[in-house]
């Protein structure tokens, strides 16, 4: 994805983000990230499947801050370092590194199969968990979230790359939706919101 593709996505995402997240008082300037707390979007996952072919939903990290992600195999940017991000995030927390679980859902389902998908997640970390459906089950749960993402032709039928929306959704251990994180924030943002949402 180039820089100009990149920041007009962002920009629709976040527009997007701001007609939705109320102003309440749930301490919106204590988080590094944008305060989602009462938003209706990104309820659930489902009916996607993670790479072993089984059904997931938020429920099945209760107890853990799960962090959400939309992307693609062979992206050849934001995707690595997003997930990197995620990767020293969990580093930065510790002994609390293993309630910070990440789950990267493709937008790619026609070449990140599931054993491509579980291979490039588990490369990142081993309990990252990558989520894959029908093109048309990938786009419910990302018209849920609000995330946008389109196709763009390359030189040849294989060779297309997808211009998409890059933010993290942070939800707390009850599966609450709390926080996005827009991309290029950081580990250390990541980690912060994190800590917050495990001592709630």
């Amino acid at each position: 994805m180039t820089m100009q593709r990149r920041t007009v996505w962002q920009a629709a995402a976040a527009w997007g983000l701001l007609g939705l997240v109320g102003c309440g008082a749930q301490g919106s300037a204590t988080f590094a990230g944008m305060d989602m707390s009462g938003s209706q979007q990104g309820k659930d996952v489902t009916p996607l499947r993670d790479a072993d072919g089984r059904p997931r939903t938020l429920a099945d990290f209760a107890g853990k801050v799960v962090v959400v992600f939309f992307g693609y195999v062979q992206c050849p940017d934001v995707c690595p370092t997003t997930l990197q991000e995620l990767v020293e995030a969990k580093a930065l927390l510790g002994a609390q590194g293993d309630r910070l679980q990440g789950v990267f859902i493709t937008v790619d389902p026609t070449r990140d199969t599931p054993q491509v998908l579980k291979a490039y997640t588990q490369a990142f970390a081993a309990d990252m968990v990558g989520l894959t459906g029908t093109p048309e089950e990938i786009a419910q749960v990302a018209r849920d979230f609000k995330v946008f993402y389109k196709k763009v032709p390359g030189s040849d039928e294989a060779s297309y790359t997808i211009d998409h929306s890059a933010g993290m959704y942070m939800y707390d251990p009850q599966g609450k939706l709390r926080v996005y994180h827009r991309y290029g924030q950081g580990a250390q943002a990541l980690a912060q919101d994190a800590k917050i949402l495990l001592a709630q």
